[in-house]
């Protein structure tokens, strides 16, 4: 099979509001709100998208807000750390702004030769910042946050499993290869991809489940060019023996889904048709976008969901 994945696409986690959500990832961290929408199947919901200027694939945080739902619980099974990709020697600049901001867990270590600096999301998320080369890409610029020290994209993700193995396996089937260890926790990177390319795998054999809430991963997407990619990935996984969703309309891009052995649940999405779909590149996120079927409600929807600050 062709190695058609391609790193990550986007990271959708859960939150308990949505003001306090947006705040937090277009001052706080900077990035960009590149998409206003509902969540499919329940659009009283907001559906926020954040990255960079275009939300290119391996750039984009997204989120549920449900109201205020229970704050979720670390543990095995599940994307315990989300990483964030900085330009060398900014960890400093970073660490200053998120302490003054009183951002908490903020916490500096190295590994695999990478400075990283860990640090807490606005529902206790588990988000680490880590220095590493631009490969070509371009922060967008907000909230204090210049082009020199904001955030890239992703760097990767850190799964929490009780026994890796079976994710270790999967990795590799989609077309990752191992790389090195440091203790309990193992690296596999993609080649011939976005520069999110590296999942860690952290062995906890023992350490309790997780529990899903606000601040916890609902799914992590990986890339995919396009819809003939995604179908042959279908047909490699269904034929594995997984069981994989029919291909899905999300507007911006087509997706499929399937549980991993160790309990997280795996998207591949298309990177076409892109953000831009329904929007000028100039005002990304501004207006609520609805998808088709819930249009004639609008309305109604508007009314229901609540104000965020326009980006800046």
């Amino acid at each position: 099979m062709k190695k058609h994945i391609k790193g990550l696409h986007h990271v959708t986690s859960m939150a308990a509001d949505a003001q306090v959500n947006n705040a937090f990832f277009t001052q706080t961290l900077g990035l960009r709100r590149v998409k206003k929408t509902v969540n499919f199947d329940d659009p009283g919901t907001y559906h926020l998208y954040y990255g960079d200027k275009t939300g290119t694939p391996g750039s984009v945080m997204t989120y549920f807000p449900f109201g205020q739902m229970p704050k979720g619980k670390r543990g095995n099974g599940e994307v315990g750390v989300t990483e964030f990709a900085v330009a060398k020697d900014t960890l400093g600049f970073w660490q200053d702004r998120l302490s003054e901001q009183g951002v908490t867990g903020l916490s500096r270590s190295t590994f695999l030769g990478e400075n990283r600096l860990a640090f807490d999301g606005s529902d206790g998320d588990g988000f680490a910042l880590v220095e590493t080369e631009r490969s070509g890409r371009t922060a967008w610029t907000s909230a204090g946050v210049d082009e020199e020290t904001g955030i890239l994209g992703f760097h990767g993700a850190r799964f929490r499993l009780n026994d890796a193995a079976a994710t270790a396996e999967l990795l590799t089937f989609m077309g990752y290869e191992k790389d090195e260890t440091d203790g309990n926790v193992t690296r596999y990177r993609i080649e011939d991809g976005n520069a999110a390319r590296t999942i860690d795998l952290e062995e906890l054999p023992g350490a309790s489940s997780a529990y899903q809430g606000a601040g916890s991963v609902h799914h992590i997407a990986f890339a995919v060019e396009n819809r003939a990619a995604q179908d042959e990935m279908r047909k490699a996984l269904l034929d594995t023996g997984y069981q994989v969703t029919p291909v899905i309309d999300r507007d911006y891009f087509h997706a499929i889904y399937f549980r991993t052995p160790g309990g997280i649940l795996f998207e591949i999405a298309t990177n076409e048709p892109g953000f831009d779909r329904d929007e000028d590149t100039a005002h990304l996120g501004e207006a609520l976008k609805l998808p088709a079927m819930y249009q004639p409600y609008r309305s109604r929807i508007e009314s229901a969901l609540p104000v965020l600050a326009q980006r800046r």
